[in-house]
């Protein structure tokens, strides 16, 4: 009974890593969600998230994953469940490459393996794929993709065993953000009171704390679309293909497999804002024939594939693209995480391992 009791809200990458490191610190804690982890309307739902340390140069989440990194091994041991699989992470480079030589720099200095790949040792290595108009090629050995709505589910179930507890419910956000927070009311009227409380609930923390948080977090629409490949050829699926990503023009990046689910492929591009309770989750016609156009071009085996499946997600992006950890300004007793801005799931365990640190 004399443990500290906090309340975490949202079950996504960053509420329910935060949520397990706490209930480790020694805390009570109560994670609440009101469509559970790794639902369809959840950021971090979905099936798939690029593991990458290649961010540039000059900033913290290059040494964030390398943490991250850790903290994934770690707990597939821990729990005998797998979440990351590195099939690497190919930048293709055409053009300004400040980006790239910044990541190479960041990645050396974390000693995250890499290679630096010409034109010529691209064409050899993966012949599958049209390599007009890039450079050259960064390639992140150890990197790969990590599986999404089923590593959040893992971690909500693993919190349970060891004694957190877990509801599946909305919360009524009316004065969260104006009015000292004494308790949370449930959707059944209960109220859920706590020493502190932390908000990870990513593209809904505009709609709890308007003027906390307000237009600092924009929530766009974000389309990905699966193809089926060649049922006679496995040169399109994750045994012959790392993950890619193809820093032209516009940022189109993708996951040549997953169990079986099809070639994935996404335009990084920032869509049109988006409601994440009442949004329709169908892709638009255009998207779909975006994609396949560009899958024609960059891997000319697929350009009749069929569409298998299409996804709209939504990105919470902050101004500048960092993420948000903070007490808010006038309430010592809530807590503020999110703003992942579409880069935010690779790093779950280490925001997580901060937030409980802090709180």
């Amino acid at each position: 009974m004399g443990k500290p009791h906090i309340v975490v809200v949202g079950a996504g990458a960053f509420g329910s890593w935060s949520a397990w490191f706490l209930l480790q610190s020694g805390a009570r804690v109560t994670l609440v969600d009101g469509w559970g982890p790794g639902n369809s309307r959840a950021s971090s739902g979905g099936e798939t998230r690029i593991f990458r340390g290649g961010y540039g140069a000059d900033q913290p989440y290059t040494r964030m994953a390398r943490r991250a990194l850790t903290l994934w091994q770690e707990h597939e041991e821990r729990w005998s469940r797998k979440f990351l699989y590195r099939i690497g992470v190919l930048w293709m480079v055409g053009g300004e490459d400040s980006f790239e030589r910044g990541s190479l720099r960041e990645l050396k200095a974390e000693g995250l393996e890499h290679e630096e790949l010409s034109l010529h040792e691209l064409e050899k290595r993966w012949p599958q794929i049209n390599f007009d108009g890039v450079a050259w090629g960064l390639y992140e050995i150890n990197a790969g993709y990590l599986t999404a709505r089923a590593s959040c589910q893992a971690v909500v179930e693993a919190f349970v065993a060891e004694g957190g507890e877990f509801q599946q419910s909305a919360i009524s956000g009316e004065g969260i953000d104006s009015q000292m927070l004494d308790g949370l009311v449930l959707a059944d009227g209960t109220k859920l009171v706590a020493d502190q409380y932390v908000f990870a609930c990513g593209p809904w923390l505009p709609k709890l704390f308007p003027e906390t948080v307000g237009k600092k977090i924009r929530v766009t629409r974000q389309d990905v679309v699966f193809f089926g490949t060649p049922a006679d050829s496995n040169a399109f699926d994750e045994t012959k293909l790392p993950v890619w990503a193809d820093h032209g023009e516009r940022f189109f990046y993708g996951i040549p497999g997953n169990q079986y689910r099809g070639f994935k492929v996404a335009d990084d591009t920032r869509g049109p804002e988006f409601d994440p309770t009442a949004g329709d989750r169908i892709a638009s016609a255009e998207s779909i024939s975006k994609m396949r156009d560009y899958l024609a071009y960059r891997f000319p085996g697929m350009k009749d594939a069929p569409v298998l499946e299409t996804r709209v997600c939504q990105y919470e992006n902050t101004p500048d693209n960092n993420f948000i950890l903070d007490r808010h300004p006038s309430r010592e007793n809530v807590w503020i995480v999110g703003g992942g801005s579409g880069h935010g799931f690779k790093h779950g365990p280490a925001v997580g391992e901060m937030a409980a640190k802090a709180v």
